[in-house]
């Protein structure tokens, strides 16, 4: 057995960094999503919802093109940051972010759709802003949409393959993240390293349900 610690804390990086970027993107995002009435809201959640859908593989090798250095994005990076894109870890941060965004998105949005309209008038009424009544009003009272997007995100990156791989390749401290030493590992045959790395990811996911289940039920059990 050959355990290299490397790729479980670069895993453990990744996700963190995903789940804090997309849920300050996925707030302000799920709460124009669950107010606005325009024709522009079905073409935006199609585009939040395609990660669910598409094979990794196939999103991975449209972000590879659309982050390359001969690319618009991947050129501006480049020239302007000195950062290059692929087979990177902001590569595959970038990657993870939009793979993710779903998950983090259609909790958030649950969440504020399940508020009653009152709440929000009731503050808009007492002359607060919307960005008043969006950070102290309607979060507080829906933490559970909060802690399930924070959750379903963090374990969902956890276990990211198909994406980072097309992007990010298998870069030893760079990009090769847990699961991909899962399958080295098996490529390789030395299945007591695969069932190593396998069991701390199962085991990391287990515990953020587990957690996400807690919280909720605790946070509805001091509403009744």
């Amino acid at each position: 057995m050959n355990i290299d610690i490397e790729p479980l804390l670069l895993s453990l990086k990744l996700a963190s960094i995903t789940t804090l970027l997309l849920f300050v993107a996925g707030v302000p995002l799920a709460y124009w999503l669950s107010r606005t009435r325009s024709w522009i809201r079905l073409p935006v959640q199609v585009l939040v919802m395609l990660p669910l859908v598409l094979p990794p593989t196939v999103l991975g090798f449209y972000l590879l093109l659309g982050l390359s250095p001969s690319s618009f994005v991947g050129s501006i990076f480049m020239h302007f940051l000195d950062v290059r894109l692929v087979f990177s870890f902001a590569g595959i941060v970038i990657g993870s972010i939009i793979f993710s965004l779903p998950f983090m998105v259609n909790a958030l949005l649950a969440g504020f759709e399940g508020l009653p309209v009152s709440l929000r008038e009731a503050s808009q009424v007492l002359g607060k802003s919307d960005s008043a009544t969006l950070f102290k009003v309607l979060l507080p009272n829906m933490k559970p949409a909060m802690f399930t997007g924070i959750a379903m995100t963090f374990a969902h990156t956890m276990g990211e393959f198909g994406v980072v791989l097309m992007i990010g390749g298998k870069i030893p401290g760079v990009t090769r993240v847990a699961s991909m030493a899962v399958y080295d590992s098996v490529e390789m045959m030395d299945y007591a390293s695969a069932h190593f790395y396998a069991a701390v990811l199962f085991i990391v996911s287990a515990a953020f349900l587990v957690a996400l289940f807690a919280i909720n039920r605790r946070f509805y059990r001091g509403l009744q």
